[in-house]
């Protein structure tokens, strides 16, 4: 067999693997963990906006918060199940394209972002499975700044951060087209929804997406400057696009209106759950 077969025989094994009835499962489920991550995120924000508490934090900060509230184990044991297969998904929508973005420019970008996803939330597990054991801090740190220091304190790190920002910015930019064209809606089982079920899950996708757009195109700033001045304090992750806002003129109603978008996120998450075209979809 020439290594051209192997190779083709190779990425049928791995994609009818991926095609698993109980491996597509375990992403669905992903999407739920992913929705409530997100869900509470916007609701700390939120309640923070208010000024009723709250606080400013990202994904892996909400895990951090719902284990302290109760959740405990069994949800960190959900979380790592949950979003070891939705990074999985990353991977496979990056890879065997089932969602049918192509190869052309534009389709490589979103295919990376894809990829992209699969490793920030391998990230989340491997946070969730260091909290199941004890062996992270249930302080929760802001994650880009801490790698953001990393980067720097190498040959050249400062010109990699300045990168990465650009790449974050650029991300940011394409949340807003996404929000604009509703690229979303192929993805889903559009024919098993009602006319209400669209309408409702594209509102939701859309705002959601021009709050991802918002703070990742914070984000990305941030992280550029602080490669620029070579000055890590000068990065914020989530929690810090979240206070920036805050601390601006009329912030609170800027934070209020970004984080009902994460809300909206989370919700828009759950009916991917229940809609979204996976490897084995047949419709």
């Amino acid at each position: 067999m020439g290594e051209h077969s192997v190779a083709r025989h190779a990425r049928r094994v791995t994609e009818h693997t991926a095609a698993n009835p109980g491996i597509e499962f375990l992403e669905r489920v992903g999407y739920i963990v992913r929705g409530v991550l997100y869900g509470v995120m916007g609701g700390l924000a939120l309640a923070l906006a208010l000024g009723i508490g709250g606080s400013a934090t990202d994904q892996s900060g909400s895990l951090v918060w719902l284990t302290g509230n109760g959740a405990g184990k069994f949800l960190l044991l959900a979380v790592v199940i949950g979003l070891a297969a939705y990074s999985l998904w990353g991977f496979v929508r990056a890879i065997f394209d089932p969602l049918h973005r192509g190869d052309d420019p534009p389709g490589i970008a979103q295919r990376l972002g894809f990829a992209w996803s699969g490793i920030a939330y391998a990230s989340i597990v491997v946070f969730a499975l260091k909290l199941l054991v004890g062996a992270a801090s249930p302080h929760h740190q802001d994650g880009t700044q801490a790698a953001i220091s990393s980067i720097l304190s190498v040959p050249g790190g400062r010109w990699i951060a300045v990168g990465l920002g650009v790449i974050a910015l650029g991300a940011g930019i394409g949340q807003f087209v996404e929000a604009y064209k509703a690229t979303f809606r192929q993805d889903l089982k559009r024919t098993e929804m009602t006319k209400a079920e669209k309408e409702a899950v594209d509102n939701l996708g859309r705002l959601g997406m021009v709050s991802r757009g918002v703070t990742f195109s914070l984000v990305g700033w941030f992280v550029m400057l602080g490669g620029l001045r070579q000055d890590p304090s000068q990065v914020r992750g989530y929690g810090g696009a979240f206070l920036f806002l805050v601390q601006q003129p009329f912030g609170r109603v800027i934070l209020a209106i970004v984080a009902i978008g994460f809300i909206a996120l989370g919700l828009h998450s759950f009916a991917c759950a229940r809609w979204i075209r996976l490897l084995g979809s047949t419709q």
